[in-house]
């Protein structure tokens, strides 16, 4: 079922006719206080290559951000997994990506799933978050109990008129709870043995470059690809940058995936 809403879920049945006859789905998750927005014109993307799509809402957003504080890094996560084991159960691979929190998902995604028969198949990451060199960070276990949230970290975009339909204020008990499952993440990355496609914006205003070096140093993989998006800024996937990610996002499912790249 697909929706005309930018900011509700994405859902699209594989096309196994366009894929040599094999069903493969990918992932896809969008940021802290996004919403799915930021990914359907790349999910429309990979979808029109004959692949199922999936991009969920995550619990407490699309709503308000009060909402948001009410929920976790588990809650997250768990919707997620779930979508992903369907998803693994349905067709024949998974790729899993996502942008800022959702990379970091997936990450997890990839490090849980890493082994067996619903092993994640690629890693496809836009500006990933696992780590900040901000000092500020260190005082949200007292700031969340004075004040609710910090101004909006949405709508960081270099090209003009575009929205990522993301919440205007930034709640410190649900941004705490993510920050605090980072280094647990950390500990998690060598697990990840799936090929991995990195894709990190010179200019971003919300994830500062300490993440890059942990994720390419820690995990696994053998096959990990770097490519820089010089003319977008956080939100890269609705950013001039945008079809640069879709083209090689694309040829990245179908290497990992043994299908046939196609333009």
């Amino acid at each position: 079922m697909t929706t005309a809403d930018p900011a509700q879920p994405l859902s699209v049945a594989a096309r196994p006719e366009l894929t040599d006859g094999r069903r493969i789905a990918v992932l896809l998750s969008h940021g802290f206080t996004g919403s799915p927005a930021s990914m359907t014109p790349w999910g429309r993307e990979l979808a029109a290559r004959g692949y199922a799509v999936e991009v969920p809402l995550l619990p407490g957003h699309g709503t308000r951000w009060e909402d948001l504080n009410s929920y976790r890094w588990d809650d997250w996560y768990g919707a997620l997994d779930e979508v992903y084991g369907r998803l693994a159960a349905e067709h024949d691979a998974v790729v899993v990506g996502g942008l800022s929190m959702g990379g970091a998902l997936a990450l997890r995604l990839a490090a849980e799933h890493a082994e067996g028969e619903d092993r994640v198949a690629g890693v496809v990451l836009v500006n990933p978050a696992v780590s900040t060199r901000r000092l500020d960070v260190k005082l949200l276990p007292v700031l969340k109990r004075v004040v609710p949230s910090f101004p909006a970290i949405a709508g960081d975009i270099k090209k003009p008129g575009v929205l990522e339909y993301g919440y205007d204020r930034t709640p410190l008990k649900a941004i705490h709870s993510l920050i605090s499952a980072w280094p647990g993440l950390v500990a998690q990355l060598p697990r990840i043995t799936a090929p991995l496609l990195y894709f990190r914006s010179t200019v971003d205003h919300v994830v500062d470059d300490s993440s890059e070096p942990i994720i390419t140093g820690k995990v696994s993989s053998r096959d990990v690809v770097v490519r820089r998006l010089p003319q977008s800024y956080h939100v890269a996937t609705l950013d001039h940058d945008a079809p640069q990610i879709a083209e090689e996002s694309a040829c990245f499912v179908a290497r990992v995936t043994g299908q046939p790249a196609r333009t």
